[in-house]
């Protein structure tokens, strides 16, 4: 059975939630998927995850990288796990592949994006449906994650 995390984003912009969660994810290592929905968002947040902290990176790459197999976190726009990871995080309402081939998946949408919240939404029911263990997290007003379900 797969755990499956809903974050509710309410505080924050995913720019400023992800990188925190991707890199407790290395530092337990796991490997890492993100898939969102296109191109540019993907190459947005590689840029960014190269500088969102002075002191250190976050390691990563791309799904079009030559090294892609190889990376610790993958950005990626297709359903496939390249990097063969065991934790993916689906983000801005991408269509995820079969949830069960991983160990965790976590579906971050923007709380204030209509179209986010439905998929999310849907989501929550057809896994529930199939009986994954799974939570749902909001931010609080000081941007932190409280459980809700």
């Amino acid at each position: 059975m797969t755990e499956v995390l809903f974050y509710h984003l309410t505080e924050s912009k995913l720019e400023d939630a992800l990188p925190p969660l991707l890199d407790k994810s290395v530092e337990r290592g796991w490997r890492v998927c993100v898939q969102m929905k296109d191109a540019a968002r993907r190459e947005l947040l590689d840029q960014h995850l190269w500088t969102f902290r002075e002191d250190s990176f976050l390691p990563h790459g791309t799904d079009e990288s030559d090294f892609a197999a190889s990376q610790p976190v993958l950005l990626t726009i297709s359903d496939d796990n390249a990097n063969a990871a065991t934790v993916r995080f689906v983000v801005d309402g991408a269509e995820p592949p079969p949830v069960d081939t991983y160990e965790r998946v976590v579906f971050m949408f923007d709380g204030y994006d209509q179209e986010q919240l439905e998929g999310a939404r849907a989501q929550w029911k057809k896994l529930r449906g199939e009986a994954h263990s799974l939570t749902y997290w909001q931010q609080t007003p000081e941007g932190r994650w409280e459980k809700k379900a």
